[in-house]
């Protein structure tokens, strides 16, 4: 509680962060219980508010402050906390929030929901049996978005600005800026809003109104459903409730209508929107609603602690609260990934990740709370996709900027990778390239220089099933004297073999890079003497690169052999090489007209069906991510995408066909169950 810092620090300096008219009302209450230095805001850092100066942050040295209280919304704590929080450790000052919550405190990085207390759907259901009138929140109850703060979208439509040649200064500070003016005073819309932007930089190519609908289509785009609860309102609608959606908005009630819609939300018997009633739920949004439903019970339902719960309980009007996806990943400690959290494009990923995993805000209704993923697709969508996805446009920009006009992307593991590429790729034509390190072993081999290097890369189990694997030749059939000339002149036939595969695909330029996703080079190093031109290589990881270091062979890889070293992407690339594969057979070789001669499939139906399903993750993940940012502003970060990858090891996985699945190693004879490689 509050009182209790209140009580603690009285004779220590205070500062009070916030110059809303939240802290008005706090002033009024506990001003005479506080030696008060000065107010902090965002934005403003001079003049005089409520009969207190307005200082910047740093001024609380020289004035001797011990003790900062945050007076915002919780959210918004945690924004200003971290803005400011180093600061505060450094210097020894205490941070807590309007609610008395340590600011400073780190929360501990954890799996399950054990500390976290919740209601049921069936508490719910309950609850809403009891009630005349059922009032939903919309934004992070409803609705979420697939980026991390809703401010995220102000970087959106300045990207977008700049695209149409318009550069507003500090385009996303201005955009806040005047949303909390504004709100002093009121509920504003969105055009309101960018009026007094325009007015603070000075105009430029565009009017308000253009800005207003640029900022809704941008957010609108990023805007996604939280099921689970969309189907109780709906549940609700066919019991025929009065429901009601009650929701603090600087977008119109037609917009509000539209988003409605999109998600099959109809049915709604009133739709208040905040600034079109000019009040907000912190002012008298919910005497609105009251007034509205005169003598009704009414019951709301939303994520903000204080807007959504002790607003409305001051109105009389019954409360349950649903946990926003931020609130259940900050419980969770941001498991660990925030601090790698640098630019607009990692906030994406992070916020596509919270907007999924956390979709679902019912993690109370398990005995057990621990946080887990139901299938593939969330293994491919959440764990697997954002390293993969930047692997990709690395490669294209890597591609492009070298004037590769023609990409092979090596079978099967080049299946996915080829397909999405050719997404991004507006300069590289991407060719799926039938090809195997046993299919290119076969043809490559020249001298017995190249089978004692074959044959150096151990194989779990005899040298006779070994020669029939990688060769293709039965030892019961010939002298073992004769094995190297029998393979020699297998090889020169394959070759010729392989080149009229090679012809029917016409390719014209002479400038070809391949792609393998984690190899030595061995397929490269063989595949290269089919080809009259050199051809580099893009790999994801490339293993024991010293092997190749005299073999002549170009690869680069995604990850430098000093990167991998010093990460853990050893531990998990094999989850990812495994779920990239085709859903067909390997190819082994050629035949006399140039036609691939497969392998007989050993994965089930069910292998095939899983990996596809995790395919389909990673797919809507990419396309997602595309949608959302624009070319400019898609920048690597790959300690982010390993702590994302390395999440697969510690959420509990509940898709039993994908912990069942055999990785399948042929070449080398080995097999090894997903359940180990896990962990």
């Amino acid at each position: 509680m509050i009182e209790t810092i209140i009580n603690q620090y009285k004779n220590e300096k205070t500062a009070i962060y916030g110059i809303g008219t939240e802290t008005e009302r706090f002033l009024a209450e506990h001003g005479r219980a506080l030696l008060i230095e000065g107010l902090l805001d965002g934005f403003r850092d001079n003049g005089e508010i409520y009969g207190y100066p307005i200082m910047p942050v740093s001024e609380t040295l020289s004035r001797g402050v011990s003790l900062i209280i945050v007076v915002a919304r919780p959210g918004s704590c945690k924004t200003i906390a971290k803005k400011i929080g180093d600061f505060c450790r450094v210097h020894d000052i205490a941070l807590f929030d309007v609610r008395g919550r340590d600011l400073l405190e780190d929360t501990e990085i954890c799996y399950e929901f054990k500390s976290l207390s919740g209601d049921t759907k069936q508490r719910l259901f309950d609850m809403a049996s009891d009630a005349d009138v059922i009032s939903f929140d919309l934004f992070d109850t409803l609705i979420t978005r697939k980026v991390f703060t809703y401010t995220d979208v102000f970087e959106l439509v300045d990207l977008r600005l700049r695209e149409k040649g318009i550069c507003l200064l500090d385009f996303a500070k201005h955009r806040l800026y005047a949303e909390k003016e504004l709100s002093k005073v009121g509920a504003p819309g969105l055009e309101a809003i960018y009026q007094l932007v325009l007015k603070r930089v000075g105009g430029g190519f565009i009017t308000a109104s253009e800005l207003a609908t640029m900022e809704w289509e941008t957010d609108f785009d990023v805007m996604r459903s939280r099921d689970a609860v969309c189907n109780i309102f709906r549940r609700f609608v066919a019991e025929g409730k009065q429901v009601v959606i009650t929701t603090d908005s600087y977008y119109s009630e037609v917009q509000t209508g539209k988003i409605l819609k999109r998600f099959g939300l109809s049915g709604a018997d009133r739709i208040l929107v905040s600034s079109e009633l000019g009040t907000s739920k912190t002012q008298k949004l919910y005497e609105v609603l009251k007034d509205e439903y005169p003598s009704k019970k009414i019951l709301h339902i939303g994520d903000d602690e204080l807007a959504d719960i002790e607003k409305a309980v001051g109105y009389g009007i019954e409360t349950y609260r649903i946990y926003s996806g931020m609130d259940l990943f900050e419980a969770l400690g941001g498991l660990g990934i925030v601090s790698d959290m640098d630019t607009l494009a990692d906030r994406t990923k992070v916020g596509m990740f919270i907007a999924h995993l956390f979709n679902n805000p019912f993690w109370f209704e398990e005995e057990e709370r621990k946080l887990a993923v139901e299938s593939a697709f969330e293994i491919g969508y959440l764990f697997c996709a954002p390293m993969f996805t930047d692997f990709l446009l690395w490669m294209n920009r890597k591609a492009e900027a070298e004037g590769y006009r023609q990409l092979l992307f090596c079978a099967r593991d080049g299946y996915l990778p080829g397909r999405l590429f050719k997404e991004i790729s507006s300069c590289t034509n991407a060719v799926y390239f039938l090809s195997s390190r046993t299919a290119a072993i076969r043809a490559g081999m020249e001298n017995e220089e190249d089978i004692a290097y074959v044959d150096s890369m151990k194989y779990s189990g005899t040298s006779e099933e070994a020669l029939k694997t990688r060769f293709g030749i039965s030892a019961n059939e010939i002298n073992h004297m004769e094995w190297k000339k029998e393979i020699l002149l297998k090889a020169r036939a394959q070759r010729e073999f392989y080149k009229k595969y090679i012809e029917k695909l016409d390719i014209q330029d002479s400038n070809i890079a391949i792609f393998d996703f984690v190899a030595k080079g061995t397929t490269q190093m063989y595949l290269q003497k089919l080809f009259p031109c050199r051809i580099k290589g893009f790999y994801f990881l490339q293993l024991e690169p010293e092997f190749m270091a005299d073999k002549g062979v170009d690869i680069e890889p995604f990850y430098s052999d000093e990167e991998k070293n010093a990460s853990a992407i050893f531990e998990n690339y094999y989850i990812l090489e495994t779920i990239l594969t085709s859903p067909y057979s390997q190819m082994e070789e050629f035949d006399a007209d140039g036609n691939p001669v497969f392998v007989k499939e050993t994965r089930t139906d069910e292998n095939i069906k899983c990996f596809e399903q995790a395919q389909r993750g990673i797919t809507a993940y990419f396309e997602d991510y595309l949608a959302i940012l624009p070319d400019v502003a898609r920048t690597e970060n790959k300690k982010l995408d390993e702590k994302l990858l390395a999440l697969v090891n510690k959420i509990k996985i509940k898709d039993e066909n994908f912990l069942a699945f055999k990785v399948e190693d042929p070449f080398f004879g080995r097999t090894t169950d997903m359940k180990d490689l896990i962990g």
